[in-house]
C-alpha cells in the first residue's frame, strides 16, 4: 500500500514539474531568438537587392539572395588592408595581455613582498576608469615618441590588462604550493616554474582571456580614431564607419550589412572554438578567492 502511494506522489510530482520545465524551455527559446535576430537581419539584409531594402512591409528574406554587396565592400574601400590591420594588432594585443597578465598573475598570487595588496588595489583600480579619460596622455606619449599612425601606437598601450591580471591572478592561486615547492626543490628557476609548470595549468583561464581580450581589441574603435589618420592604417571598425558614411543611402544598406557581417566572423569563429575552455575557465576562476 504504501509502495501505491508513494508511486502516485511521484508521478502527481512529476506532472507538477512538466509545465515548469515546458514554461522555461519555451522561455529560452524566446530569449535566444530575440538575441540572434539581429544576426539573422544582418545577414538577410546585406543578401537583399537595393529594392527589397526599401520595400514596405519589410522583406524577411531575399527572393534572390545576392553576395556580390560582399565584394562590392573590398571595391568601395580598402576593406582588404583593414582586415589584415586588424589581426596584426589584434594577434599582438591580445598575445600581449596573455603574457603580461600570466606574469603578473603569478606574482600577485604565488609570491610574498611588502606592499603587494596595495599594488594589487592599483591593478584592480585602473579597471574603474573610462578609456577616454587616458585618451590625451597615451596620445601625447605616443606622439612624443613619433609612433601615431603606426602599429607599434596601436599595440603598445594596450599590452597589459588590469581584468586580466585579476583573473590570472584568482585562477593561479587555486595551483597547490605544494606543486611550486616540489619544482624549486628539482632546481627549478622562477621562470622555468612559471612556464614550464603553472602555465601548462592555465588552458581555461587563457582561453577566456584571449577571447575576451580578442574581442575588445577587435572592436576597439575610440584608441585607433585617435591615433590613425591615413586609410592604409586603418582597422576593421574604422573602415566600418567610413563605409557607413560612404553609402548613407538605404540603398546600399546591403554593403554595410555586408562589411559588418565580415567584421564580425573572425570573433564568431574564435567565440565557438574557445566555448568549452571559456566556459571552464569562468566558472572555475569565479570559485577561487
Amino acid at each position: 500500500m504504501i509502495h501505491i502511494y508513494t508511486k502516485r506522489y511521484r508521478t502527481s510530482r512529476a506532472r507538477g514539474r512538466f509545465p515548469a520545465a515546458l514554461l522555461q524551455y519555451a522561455t529560452t527559446l524566446v530569449l535566444i531568438c530575440i538575441m540572434l535576430f539581429p544576426f539573422f537581419w544582418l545577414i538577410a539584409s546585406s543578401l537583399k537587392s537595393p529594392s527589397e531594402l526599401g520595400a514596405i512591409p519589410p522583406i524577411w528574406w531575399s527572393a534572390h539572395p545576392s553576395f556580390s554587396s560582399y565584394i562590392t565592400v573590398f571595391e568601395v574601400i580598402p576593406f582588404a588592408r583593414a582586415l589584415l590591420n586588424s589581426v596584426i594588432v589584434t594577434v599582438c594585443s591580445t598575445i600581449g595581455i596573455l603574457v603580461t597578465s600570466i606574469m603578473a598573475g603569478y606574482v600577485f598570487a604565488k609570491h610574498h613582498f611588502r606592499g603587494k595588496n596595495l599594488l594589487f588595489i592599483g591593478v584592480l583600480a585602473t579597471m574603474m576608469v573610462p578609456q577616454f579619460i587616458m585618451l590625451i596622455p597615451l596620445y601625447r606619449m605616443m606622439n612624443a615618441f613619433n609612433l601615431t599612425n603606426s602599429y607599434p601606437g596601436l599595440i603598445l598601450p594596450n599590452l597589459a590588462n588590469g581584468f586580466g591580471i585579476f583573473l590570472m591572478r584568482q585562477f593561479i592561486s587555486g595551483i597547490p604550493d605544494d606543486l611550486i615547492e616540489a619544482a624549486q626543490l628539482d632546481g627549478a628557476s622562477q621562470w622555468t616554474i612559471l612556464w614550464r609548470v603553472v602555465a601548462p595549468l592555465l588552458r581555461p583561464a587563457a582561453a577566456a582571456l584571449v577571447l575576451f581580450a580578442f574581442v575588445f581589441q577587435w572592436n576597439n574603435f575610440l584608441w585607433p580614431l585617435s591615433i590613425v589618420y591615413t586609410q592604409d592604417m586603418s582597422t576593421v571598425v574604422l573602415s566600418l564607419n567610413s563605409l557607413r558614411t560612404y553609402t548613407s543611402s538605404i540603398t546600399f544598406t546591403n554593403i554595410v550589412m555586408a562589411g559588418t557581417a565580415i567584421g564580425i566572423l573572425p570573433s564568431v569563429i574564435l567565440t565557438l572554438a574557445v566555448q568549452k575552455y571559456f566556459i571552464e575557465g569562468i566558472s572555475m576562476t569565479g570559485i577561487k578567492g
